[in-house]
């Protein structure tokens, strides 16, 4: 005889800033026989993706897809455009920053990096005095992340490009969407980003294992002039490959189907209404928190995130516990707090395909866990957002 309440009834609540819920048309377009990556079929599904995907990047220029963590398109991001020695510019907003900071710095590549709080995006003044006083371009590129995973911070990419063009400056521009792109609206092309970095597993709501650059004519001009080693990541590689539907090694094939049914959902969606969904959600998590009497880590209102919101608990207070009660009694997932904010911040991922009755469920079940917990809030956070939703 099995071992009694062992099987918990109802489906898993996973409401962690990725991983996000795969929808069950996406799994179904997975559960598929491999077919062959050299072969016609492929060549013409390959196709369509590598045209669609720029869509969802409100771009025409090129996409590489590559069978990998977010963290190897960062990776691509570098070496495909630089040389050891060269100087670029960066802002620490929170951990997935700090580890294309890191991964730089691997690469031998010197680093102006911003000192931050975790509580504030990366500063369009700042970026624009660093470049003005930069008279001989030593810059050769400002990299930003727009969404910031590890604590609920949009960088506002827009000002950040003006204030590149204020200061008449010829730096590459390259922003880390992974937790944006798909969630709410990001202009890869009228912007003039140089290089966008996105992910699978959030905002296009697939399992982790793709990983995309976004790459403009001048990132293609500073590739050719890049000293750093490449192999796996190599654009040329890719992109010559591309052309014909194909990839200089075996794609993730099944990730792909699974990609190209994404793409569908999120067109018949309409990327609008995608976007307009996601800034609902996270304007009824952030009035909960309010009615809670919690603080949100992100302090401007206009750098917070409409995928993910991480909460700040009081001083004294384990945001890990209040986890763990949250799922040992409820079932459901929340983000942990990375590096400095490490069991003080909890976070909810409300991205991907996430509807008004699966935020309820999730906020209910915050509400929940704060009263077994013992910490102190105020009840009501959960009807403040069902008011809001219901309107």
């Amino acid at each position: 005889m099995p071992k009694s309440n062992t099987y918990k009834a109802g489906k898993h609540f996973l409401q962690v800033p990725g991983s996000t819920n795969i929808p069950d048309r996406i799994l179904r377009a997975m559960d598929a026989p491999a077919m062959d990556h050299r072969g016609p079929k492929f060549q013409d599904l390959s196709k369509s993706i590598l045209d669609r995907i720029k869509l969802i990047f409100k771009s025409t220029d090129p996409v590489v897809i590559y069978p990998s963590a977010g963290t190897g398109a960062m990776e691509a991001s570098l070496v495909n455009t630089l040389s050891e020695g060269d100087k670029i510019l960066m802002f620490e907003t929170g951990e997935f920053a700090r580890q294309w900071y890191e991964a730089a710095e691997r690469f031998k590549i010197n680093v102006d990096y911003i000192p931050g709080d975790w509580r504030t995006g990366a500063d369009p003044e700042i970026t624009r005095q660093k470049l003005l006083a930069d008279k001989k371009h030593e810059i050769k590129a400002v990299l930003v992340t727009h969404n910031e995973t590890s604590t609920g911070i949009k960088s506002r990419v827009e000002e950040i490009r003006k204030a590149i063009d204020d200061a008449n400056h010829p730096a590459l521009f390259m922003v880390d969407t992974i937790s944006s792109l798909g969630s709410y609206n990001y202009e890869h092309q009228k912007w003039k980003v140089d290089v966008t970095v996105g992910g699978s597993q959030k905002g296009l709501m697939l399992p982790p294992g793709l990983s995309f650059n976004a790459i403009s004519n001048k990132a293609l001009e500073a590739y050719k002039k890049s000293k750093l080693s490449r192999s796996y990541f190599d654009w040329g590689q890719m992109l010559k490959n591309n052309k014909d539907g194909f990839y200089p090694y075996t794609p993730a094939v099944n990730l792909l189907y699974g990609l190209n049914e994404s793409i569908n959902m999120l067109l018949e969606e309409g990327l609008e209404n995608v976007f307009a969904r996601h800034k609902r959600h996270a304007e009824a998590t952030r009035l909960a928190v309010e009615a809670w009497g919690l603080e949100i880590l992100a302090k401007n209102p206009i750098e917070r995130s409409d995928s993910i919101t991480a909460i700040l608990l009081p001083d004294g207070h384990d945001a890990d516990n209040l986890r763990k009660i949250i799922y040992d009694n409820y079932d459901m997932s929340l983000g942990t707090g990375l590096n400095k904010v490490k069991g003080k911040v909890f976070r909810i991922g409300h991205m991907g395909d996430f509807n008004d009755l699966m935020l309820s469920g999730t906020l209910a079940g915050v509400e929940m866990g704060l009263k077994q917990s013992g910490i102190p809030f105020k009840p009501g956070g959960i009807m403040a957002a069902l008011n809001f939703l219901s309107k």
